[in-house]
């Protein structure tokens, strides 16, 4: 299609990442953050260089930039990992959420999210040992999900329902 834009699904702010969703006319899509603790990074980075992510992501996370930012609400934490065709959660990939669940006793809350962040790590630590999400996702990762202020997430908030790619803009940092 000509003159069309290719977005980067990693934007540096909230604002970039709300003018990009903007400017595609997409205006259902959700403007939310994502931030990794610093001592995933590096596995994260080696699954995203192996697989070939040519996106900005990798470099905003060496930069270990603030994470959640002023104003924004946390939300909860995300399962998700990397395999070539992006970014996945474990709600996408099989009955994870139940294999986590009968495995460890945690579940996501009413939202659809993981509130404890010690819970989260345990839990993506635990999908990572079995190998259920073979052969899409080998590295699970607690994935902090913020609301930017002013967003309008409906009231239901966050429920992560199968994959993701390109249905939401996020913005990425280390906390």
């Amino acid at each position: 299609m000509a003159g069309a834009r290719i977005w980067d699904r990693w934007f540096a702010s909230s604002q970039e990442a709300g003018i990009a969703r903007d400017q595609a006319g997409r205006p259902e899509l959700h403007v939310l953050g994502v931030g990794f603790a610093a001592d995933d990074v590096p596995g994260l980075q080696d699954d995203m260089a192996r697989d070939g992510w040519d996106g900005s992501l990798p470099e905003r996370l060496i930069r270990r930039e603030e994470f959640p930012g002023a104003g924004e609400r946390r939300l909860g934490f995300e399962l998700v990992g990397f395999d070539v065709a992006g970014w996945h959660t474990w709600t996408c990939i099989g009955d994870l959420v139940t294999d986590v669940h009968q495995a460890t006793g945690i579940r996501p809350g009413p939202d659809g999210l993981i509130q404890d962040e010690q819970d989260a790590r345990r839990a993506a630590q635990w999908l990572t040992d079995s190998g259920l999400g073979d052969p899409k996702v080998f590295l699970w990762a607690a994935a902090l999900l913020t609301e930017p202020p002013g967003a309008t997430l409906p009231a239901k908030r966050w429920r992560g329902k199968g994959c993701g790619h390109g249905r939401r803009f996020g913005r990425s940092s280390q906390r």
